[in-house]
């Protein structure tokens, strides 16, 4: 089979509880993923920090107040170009331009700086962000990789 440039590859799809035990399971599975492309060490890291800040998010904001379901895309769409979509069905967010600014957080508590986007978007060389309140929330992160792990995943 011949892939197109804007087709998905080597999709690989994981669904998980909103639980945040299983932020540390979303982690290994995008550093799992990745080790196909030969990463360099601050890719992975990279990737694997942006993953765990789109997870919290998700898990802290979109299901604050009930146990639901997240679920990641794994894939490619061409060589050197590792994407991954992180979805929830939560509350969504009503101004996805100001969740982004760093530092606002909709917590009232001490423990969350508002800075999950802002770290996603530092570590990636793309990051979008589409939600609907009442709905939920996507967030696809995409990272090219050094020419070492430019190849594509067989």
């Amino acid at each position: 089979m011949v892939h197109t440039k804007t087709e998905k590859q080597n999709l690989i799809k994981l669904k998980m509880e909103s639980r945040s035990v299983n932020e540390a399971f979303a982690r290994t599975a995008a550093g799992a993923y990745l080790m196909s492309f030969d990463p360099t060490l601050e890719e992975l890291n990279d990737i694997k920090t942006a993953v765990s800040e789109a997870v919290t998010n998700a898990i802290v904001h979109g299901y604050a107040d009930c146990i639901g379901e997240i679920s990641m895309e794994f894939y490619t769409k061409q060589p050197g170009e590792v994407w991954i979509r992180i979805v929830d069905h939560g509350c969504g967010i009503a101004d996805v331009k100001q969740a982004m600014e760093p530092l606002f957080t909709t917590c009232s508590d001490a423990e969350r700086s508002g800075l999950g986007f802002t770290m996603m978007q530092s570590f990636c060389d793309k990051v979008q962000v589409r939600s609907v309140p009442g709905k939920g929330t996507t967030v696809t992160l995409m990272k090219r990789l050094s020419t070492r792990g430019s190849h594509v995943a067989k």
